[in-house]
């Protein structure tokens, strides 16, 4: 089974079953898994920090909200909390060309917010696809925790 993560999204599912986000420009995906339920979850993070808007009413589009909110639904599915593990996928510069100061350098903000979050959880790092200037699927197979990278140009890479 293959569940679609879509934009300031999230999905939890257990093994057999896999997670797959398409489109991860300057977005990032942080999956987090836990080897010993096989249960694991997949947030497509738009922006980094909520704090600069009014009426958030999509907690998933934001890093510093949504990456808490995926690690309680797992633990409400009996994924542990230490034994998580987390990938991270994106955080391209997609508009490159472009003066640094009018684009607010967007994927590199939300790989260090994200990085943040899940340190300040607890959650070690295992793999990392981030930044350059390709945009990328990522897929979560819950079988072995191990996500499959895809990119423009049939290139694909497993972290």
């Amino acid at each position: 089974m293959e569940l679609q993560v879509g934009i300031a999204d999230y999905k939890i599912t257990r093994d057999p079953g896999r997670l797959i986000t398409l489109g991860l420009g300057s977005c990032v995906g942080v999956s987090l898994y836990d080897p010993l339920t096989k249960i694991g979850g997949l947030l497509h993070v738009m922006l980094p920090d909520s704090t600069q808007f009014n009426n958030v009413n999509r907690p998933a589009k934001f890093a510093d909200l949504g990456i808490p909110l995926l690690v309680q639904e797992l633990q409400k599915k009996g994924a542990g909390g230490r034994r998580l593990q987390a990938k991270l996928v994106g955080g391209a510069q997609m508009f490159s060309g472009l003066d640094d100061s009018l684009v607010l350098n967007i994927g590199q903000r939300n790989v260090e917010k994200a990085r943040a979050v899940l340190k300040e959880l607890g959650i070690k790092i295992l793999a990392e696809e981030v930044g350059g200037n390709r945009g990328r699927t990522m897929i979560l197979d819950t079988a072995d925790g191990k996500v499959i990278v895809r990119m423009l140009g049939n290139v694909q890479k497993v972290i």
